[in-house]
């Protein structure tokens, strides 16, 4: 069964100083299963602090999102420091009680432009993240010189990690058909996608300028036609929202959220 995750980073950022308390606060306001684990670079002095106060509130937390700049440490072969960074990401998940992990495995100031090296890293973390019990999926983020399916079709013929697959950023590239491709239907009968993100996008075509993260209906991706293909290909995992509801003064709109969530899961039920 397909559960509706909403991300801790649409709730929680530098405007309300990304207090970890508010989790419990909008939990019950929030018509959702449960929450996607955002770990911060700015937590890591105090990261088994942070999370042992998550735990405590009993929340469902099926899947932690990596620290973003670990993609960067594998870009310049920073290989001992990314898997020490990584190692605590995997320990924050067991702790939470996750089973998935969502990782950048490029980011940031170099995106792309060394992916042999990230894809090394991918070889590096994915034993450790399998050690924890955990299955690692690597995210479709967004290219600077070459694209994300690409290098999915490698790490699929390298590695055996497996894939989130972001809709905002395949808009970026307009590769939200590319995933539904013949020569890829192996990706979803073999279950290699285990996770998706929900956001819209509003740009054209590597359009940095709108790279936003928006709820579905305030850009241009069909999502009907998006989730349609999703059924066709089987899909049973799970989806979380990312699209950012916080105002510069950190107030939330949940009710935004809770539009999304009964959007998509109508959409799931069509």
């Amino acid at each position: 069964m397909k559960r509706i995750l909403c991300s801790t980073g649409a709730l929680i950022g530098r405007p309300n100083g990304r207090d970890w308390r508010l989790l419990e606060k909008f939990a019950p306001k929030l018509r959702f299963d449960g929450y996607e684990f955002m770990v911060y670079d700015s937590w890591y002095e105090r990261l088994s602090e942070v999370v042992r106060a998550v735990a405590r509130m009993g929340l469902n937390i099926p899947t932690l999102h990596c620290e973003k700049a670990i993609g960067e440490l594998l870009s310049v072969r920073e290989y001992t420091e990314a898997e020490r960074q990584f190692r605590l990401n995997c320990e924050a998940a067991a702790e939470l009680g996750a089973r998935l992990l969502v990782l950048h495995l490029w980011n940031g100031r170099i995106p792309d432009s060394r992916i042999d090296n990230n894809i090394e890293g991918a070889k590096r973390l994915e034993p450790l993240a399998d050690s924890f019990g955990l299955c690692l999926t690597v995210e479709n983020v967004v290219c600077n010189c070459r694209d994300p399916m690409c290098h999915i079709d490698r790490l699929a013929a390298e590695t055996d990690v497996c894939f989130t697959f972001d809709t905002k950023m395949a808009a970026f590239h307009r590769q939200l058909d590319d995933v539904f491709a013949p020569e890829r239907v192996k990706l979803w009968r073999d279950r290699r996608i285990r996770h998706i993100h929900i956001n819209d996008y509003a740009g054209g075509y590597m359009d940095w300028s709108n790279l936003r993260t928006l709820h579905p209906g305030q850009g241009n991706i069909d999502f009907a036609r998006f989730f349609t293909r999703l059924k066709d290909m089987g899909y049973s995992g799970d989806c979380t929202i990312e699209a950012t509801s916080f105002d510069q003064a950190g107030e939330v709109d949940l009710d935004a959220l809770n539009r999304d969530f009964e959007y998509v899961r109508d959409c799931l039920a069509r």
